[in-house]
């Protein structure tokens, strides 16, 4: 493989009811910057974490083909944000809408983990890793 021609990941794509409105939640709730935005009807925009690390792109085309995520098993799809502290960003995020699915648990690894669901049933996992598996900056 040719060395000068990096890849790495950009972003992921998720078709949303409400575009608009999910990245302003996600930008007040967990400190996502919005990077772009698209007009009517598609409404894309395109967030990001706060170090500018991945982007998500949120947008509505078809409008026929949004998931129904309220009735799709969590461990089918879900996005994962690392926190330091899974206990508090879940007490934060159920008071600003979000809905906890199941219980907080550890895993073998010591790995910290809850799942939830924010205002339009889109699964979000926090995740405290015991051992990170990426080198990301602090």
């Amino acid at each position: 493989m040719d060395k000068a021609n990096r890849i790495r990941l950009e972003h992921v794509a998720i078709n949303v009811e409400d575009p608009a409105a999910m990245a302003g939640w996600y930008s007040e709730n967990l400190r996502m910057k919005i990077i772009r935005k698209g007009p009517p009807p598609i409404n894309v925009r395109f967030i990001c974490d706060e170090q500018e690390n991945m982007m998500l792109e949120l947008y509505t085309n078809p409008p026929d083909a949004v998931p129904d995520y309220r009735s799709m098993n969590p461990l089918v799809f879900h996005i994962c944000f690392m926190v330091d502290d899974v206990d508090r960003i879940c007490r934060e995020l159920v008071a600003a809408g979000a809905t906890l699915v199941g219980e907080r648990s550890t895993t073998e690894a010591g790995d910290e983990i809850a799942m939830l669901r924010d205002p339009w049933a889109v699964p979000i996992q926090f995740l405290k890793r015991a051992e990170p598996m990426l080198s990301h900056g602090s």
